[in-house]
């Protein structure tokens, strides 16, 4: 169905006249009656009547003219959906208790009258093709493992160096500690389930293990944060990395102990990822944000895997 024509059959309607209603479009009458003939045809019925004050919808055109005028407000919501400046600014945070999420609290926070969308992606590869269909605006990423650069439309920034802490339970050696040195955790085990071969984290760990010598498992089915701490609240043999910006509650019995890890420090690096050439006027914004909230790289006594990119 040919859009302008129903356009055109609303303002006839409107205005009870086809010369009038050429007259609010901007076209001839001849324009208009083509355009109504044209919307008749399709439906297969007449929709106006011809009366010496003008023009009469029929009983088809009556019944027509409310799914009309739906028809056209549903258009200007699609268009308004995706003009620059006016729908949501769409950023990828992979998770919701993450250091992507709190990052874009703060500036939800900062900023709220932008709007936003936050949506979860699992894969790099997943959220590259995102940014790059224009699904989403941008994602965080920890740009990214060994051997997988990033497409050359395809821009990124260096936004946060996020400290891991030790998480254990009351009843672990180094619950009493005030901090630790990764030689320190050498002999002890790291629980982590859920590390998916081939993503940036188990590169990032894969690199922890062979520089520092830790034992770092990830054995077991992953049945999420509340049996991860139940589990290292309750087996003194274990303990886990969390990072310092996930937000996690967990009883008050469980006693669990967040611990700085020092020597050096280990920070899982996060950048935000974009399409170069990505209009959205939010998105500046949030880059400018995100720039002046999100502090050094690579500092003095940090470590980091040598993949990722530089500032």
């Amino acid at each position: 169905m040919d859009l302008e024509a129903v356009r055109t059959f609303a303002a006839v309607a409107a205005a009870g006249q086809f010369q009038k209603a050429a007259a609010d479009l901007r076209l001839t009458q001849q324009a208009v009656s083509k355009r109504i003939a044209t919307l008749e045809r399709d439906l297969g019925v007449r929709l106006f009547t011809r009366t010496p004050r003008g023009a009469e919808l029929t009983i088809d055109g009556q019944a027509f003219l409310p799914h009309a005028r739906e028809l056209l407000r549903v258009a200007e919501r699609a268009v308004g959906s995706v003009r620059a400046g006016r729908r949501p600014l769409r950023v990828d945070v992979l998770a919701s208790r993450g250091a992507g999420a709190s990052l874009m609290r703060g500036f939800h926070g900062a900023y709220p009258e932008i709007d936003l969308d936050v949506v979860m992606l699992f894969d790099v590869e997943a959220a590259v093709t995102a940014i790059r269909s224009g699904a989403v605006d941008a994602s965080f990423r920890a740009v990214r493992a060994p051997g997988r650069p990033l497409p050359e439309d395809i821009a990124s920034a260096r936004v946060l160096d996020e400290p891991l802490e030790l998480l254990t339970g009351p009843g672990h050696a180094l619950a009493g500690a005030r901090s630790v040195t990764l030689d320190q955790l050498v002999g002890h085990r790291i629980w982590m389930p859920g590390i998916v071969p081939g993503t940036e984290w188990a590169a990032y760990y894969d690199d922890l293990v062979a520089e520092f010598g830790l034992t770092i498992e990830a054995t077991g089915p992953n049945f999420g944060s509340d049996v991860l701490l139940d589990t290292i609240a309750d087996t003194p043999a274990l303990a886990t990395f969390m990072s310092e910006r996930t937000r996690l509650v967990w009883p008050a019995g469980h006693d669990l102990r967040r611990i700085p890890v020092t020597g050096p420090v280990p920070v899982y690096p996060h950048s935000l990822l974009w399409h170069r050439d990505n209009p959205h006027p939010a998105l500046a914004t949030l880059r400018a944000h995100l720039a002046a909230v999100g502090g050094g790289h690579d500092a003095a006594g940090t470590w980091r895997p040598g993949w990722v990119l530089p500032d």
